[in-house]
């Protein structure tokens, strides 16, 4: 990677008038802003289908998109929806969060008027689409119908027959409901074509992607219910074990994720096919993967099966550089961002390196005793330039409310790292995102909510809780001028400056014509 910087938001956190971010045209203007910025990249969550608790990591599916990401305002331009169909989505919207439960109950009618008007069977690039994809999509828009028919139940409380996939079972859902099936289908071929529309407008403004991808897939998802035997289940498909975390300084009965852990010699048997089917895939999607919990491949946490917290859990042995040495030759050298965080050993510090993927190194951990890694790997001074910084994630506090979480003592600790006794707390924020900026890391990625100096209440996700989070959206109001034009000077200021559109952005303002910033601007 060139040295650059980036932005963290999440579709879902864009501006719209329907409830939730999505492909709209506040997506192609988000961009715009980017390139303006002087920004090189885009950093989302992931765009699966969220289940139970909302969650990006918890998808049906590892492959297939979000179906809310959808545009309702392209649809209405293809004359399948009116804007009085969609009224009622836009009087649920709610400015600055999202509400799941009304985006579920009335998202989907909309959607579904779309597809019964779209003659889509009759489409020859959804044809297409449909076979080059069936290797995926096939067994996803089925198992989505039938959980529709078992009102949203998970496939492991189905009926046997079909929960254990019989031959007999699978063809007569197949046929009882077949125009449930082509609408998931429908949904699929249109959020990918709205996506990769995106993406290459993205691209073309000199902003590249990075997506992101759960080392473990959902329990209730087509992946464990079409491919069992990819998971350590038993006979009865039920799991052996799952994933999560052990107990840290956030959270005292550790992390319990239910993700069915990998069985990770049927992998190896295989050349491990699915994960390189999975990564290529991903590559397709996105610029850059940033592979999720990736200390998982070297040491994976695994919790009994029905156990009630992550406290009984025990460390196994992970497939290590096996597996990335065998992507490597399949896919050649492609772009991974390895997150590495949590309690990181030697073992893992010497996977990352292998791999020769860069690390992430996020500030907040260099100052907070909570964290179970090493301080001295997140202080600036120690970053390698083979590394992406952030202030912190999804997963984190915001900077700004992080600094009032932290003891007074670890607050001195960051001024006097900061040499700056002086700047009013509510302001230490600009600081902090400097701070990173002028490291030695290739790439700094902020969240949007530190560019902005949101406290909590702007938070992601807090890990180990259901129901408060992923519903932070930006207003549109907050995407101003003046905040541009610092993110920009910032990024001119350290080296980080899109070098794509570096002249285009600084040519000095000429009379009667168009202009980027007056060197003046910089002071």
């Amino acid at each position: 990677m060139n040295r650059a910087a980036g932005v963290l938001l999440s579709i879902s956190s864009l501006p719209s008038k329907y409830g939730i971010g999505c492909f709209s045209k506040s997506a192609y203007e988000f961009v715009d802003w980017l390139k303006k910025a002087g920004q090189s990249y885009w950093q989302i969550l992931p765009l699966g289908p969220t289940s139970y608790g909302d969650s990006p990591y918890q998808s049906f599916s590892t492959y297939a998109g979000n179906p809310y990401f959808i545009s309702l305002e392209d649809l209405i331009e293809e004359g399948l929806l009116t804007k009085k169909e969609c009224a009622a989505l836009e009087k649920d919207a709610v400015d600055g969060t999202i509400n799941y439960e009304k985006l579920y109950k009335h998202r989907y009618p909309v959607l579904r008027k779309a597809y019964e008007r779209s003659r889509i069977s009759e489409n020859e690039e959804y044809q297409q689409f449909v076979r080059e994809q069936s290797w995926w999509l096939s067994d996803y828009a089925l198992f989505m119908a039938v959980k529709d028919r078992f009102d949203g139940k998970p496939w492991t409380e189905w009926a046997q027959d079909i929960r254990l996939r019989w031959d007999n079972a699978m063809d007569y859902y197949r046929r009882e409901l077949y125009f449930d099936i082509e609408f998931q289908q429908y949904l699929q071929f249109t959020f990918y074509k709205q996506w990769m529309k995106l993406k290459a407008y993205a691209n073309s403004q000199g902003v590249r992607i990075i997506g992101d991808i759960p080392i473990y897939v959902a329990m209730d998802s087509a992946d464990a219910w079409a491919n069992p035997q990819l998971f350590q289940l038993d006979a009865d498909n039920v799991p052996l074990a799952v994933a999560g975390c052990p107990p840290d300084g956030f959270s005292a009965d550790g992390q319990l994720w239910g993700n069915p852990l990998y069985r990770w010699d049927y992998h190896h048997q295989t050349g491990y096919a699915w994960w390189i089917q999975r990564l290529n895939y991903c590559f397709k999607l996105y610029d850059v993967v940033r592979i999720d919990h990736f200390r998982g491949f070297d040491e994976y946490f695994s919790i009994p099966y029905g156990a009630k917290t992550a406290i009984g859990g025990h460390w196994e042995k992970g497939p290590g550089m096996d597996l990335f040495s065998r992507v490597r030759e399949a896919l050649g050298e492609k772009e991974v961002i390895a997150e590495d965080l949590g309690y990181v050993t030697d073992s893992v510090r010497k996977l990352v390196s292998d791999s020769g993927f860069p690390g992430m190194k996020v500030l907040e951990f260099a100052f907070d005793s909570r964290d179970s890694g090493c301080a001295n790997d997140y202080l600036p001074h120690n970053y390698t330039e083979n590394c992406v910084a952030y202030t912190g994630t999804h997963d984190n506090e915001t900077i700004a409310g992080w600094l009032n979480s932290i003891t007074a003592a670890e607050q001195q600790l960051a001024r006097e790292y900061l040499c700056d006794a002086y700047t009013p707390k509510k302001y230490l924020y600009r600081s902090f995102i400097a701070l990173i900026m002028r490291s030695r890391a290739s790439l700094c990625v902020i969240p949007m909510q530190d560019y902005l100096g949101r406290d909590n209440k702007s938070r992601m996700n807090r890990p180990s809780t259901v129901g408060i989070n992923w519903k932070w959206r930006l207003k549109e109001d907050e995407l101003s001028t003046a905040l541009q034009e610092e993110i920009r000077n910032t990024a001119r200021r350290y080296g980080r400056l899109n070098w794509q559109w570096q002249d285009e952005l600084d040519q000095p303002k000429m009379p009667g014509g168009n202009s980027g910033d007056s060197a003046a601007s910089e002071s």
